[in-house]
């Protein structure tokens, strides 16, 4: 078997194989973007935690060292009003570790959140054309997805349900990432918030594919080629592989998170809103546990993140991961140990493989 049996997202996005790096914030490496693409695949850099300055440097030195398909990844939720209220309360639950750390749980906590795509990282897409751009949590205003398709870019986004997918394309995906519950990571539910309904890929994907018309692509739990292969036969186009390439010496990760993921086996995970507001798969750690996974005391998103920042740095510190987000999809333990560039050829070639046991003409 030498050809990829269906070859609309390759032949949609102009890469050579059906594999995308998944846009991993604070993990994804400029480097890791330009290996994947070097590979064939479609390497994926996240904005989310870029501001305008910083996506335009890395879309540069992306841009000078390759000439290949790239996608851009966006959030696009929506900034929640100020709620001193919600942060007091979690402040008072994070207290007795701001003591334990020596710190002073009364000190105004301030910080950066996650920024979702607007007019001014519009015009950064206008001004670099990416070929591809990716959104989470929905889609942004149409006036804003209007202006990404006049640059000529491709938009995909992820459903975890599927009248998410429905929802998506009818307005205006070229594409549909179906995202299933063992993804690492921030879920990118935006219909429904409820995390006890959720579906994994293997019933998700070919749902659907069987409810919408533009292709598929298969995210969550997909770590090696037998993963790649099974999306295949569910009947996707192609895969969106993150946990695997946070092993790859690309990756930018603590090494707080990197020993956890070097562990993490099929249960070591779990749902969790307490590190920004919003349900995400990490490897579970203390305040996981001490708190439990969800809690609706927790801020909204993206601004927990900031009164877990001080006992964050003093536990890693000290080489602990108690308060940091271990994101990580259930499938750690499958990963292969190599190079983006290697990975993504791997990824193809072993899925080939064994597709070319069942369809050896």
């Amino acid at each position: 078997m030498t050809h990829w049996p269906d070859r609309r997202i390759p032949d949609l996005f102009g890469i050579e194989l059906p594999i995308i790096q998944a846009p991993l914030a604070g993990a994804t490496t400029v480097d890791m973007v330009v290996a994947t693409a070097k590979a064939g695949g479609l390497g994926s850099l996240p904005s989310a935690l870029l501001d305008v300055d910083e996506l335009r440097q890395a879309l540069n030195h992306i841009r000078t060292s390759t000439n290949a398909p790239i996608n851009v990844n966006f959030f696009s939720h929506r900034s929640p009003p100020a709620d001193l209220e919600a942060q007091k309360r979690w402040e008072a639950m994070l207290s007795p570790y701001y003591a334990e750390y020596g710190l002073d749980s009364g000190t105004p906590i301030t910080g950066v959140g996650r920024a979702p795509f607007d007019g001014t990282f519009c015009e950064v897409v206008e001004e670099f054309r990416p070929e591809v751009v990716s959104f989470h949590f929905g889609l942004p205003a149409n006036e804003l997805v209007q202006r990404v398709k006049a640059t000529g870019a491709r938009i995909i986004a992820s459903a975890t349900t599927v009248a998410e997918a429905i929802w998506l394309e009818a307005n205006g995906v070229d594409a549909v990432i179906a995202m299933g519950f063992e993804a690492g990571g921030h879920r990118g539910n935006f219909l429904t918030h409820d995390m006890a309904t959720q579906v994994g890929t293997m019933a998700l994907v070919p749902q659907v594919v069987d409810a919408v018309r533009v292709p598929v692509i298969a995210a969550g739990g997909i770590s090696d080629g037998r993963g790649v292969a099974a999306a295949l036969m569910l009947g996707a186009s192609a895969v969106q592989v993150g946990t695997a390439y946070l092993f790859c010496p690309e990756a930018r990760v603590h090494p707080v998170h990197a020993k956890a993921l070097a562990a993490a086996g099929d249960d070591s995970t779990a749902i969790t809103n307490l590190f920004t507001g919003r349900p995400a798969r990490s490897v579970v750690n203390r305040l996981m546990r001490d708190l439990g996974p969800i809690s609706d005391s927790v801020p909204s998103f993206p601004t927990a993140g900031a009164a877990l920042a001080p006992i964050r740095a003093r536990a890693e510190a000290a080489s602990r991961n108690d308060f940091t987000n271990l994101w990580s999809g259930q499938a750690a333990r499958l990963a292969p140990r190599t190079g983006a560039e290697e990975l993504t050829r791997e990824l193809y070639r072993r899925a080939q493989e064994i597709i070319g046991r069942f369809n050896p003409t």
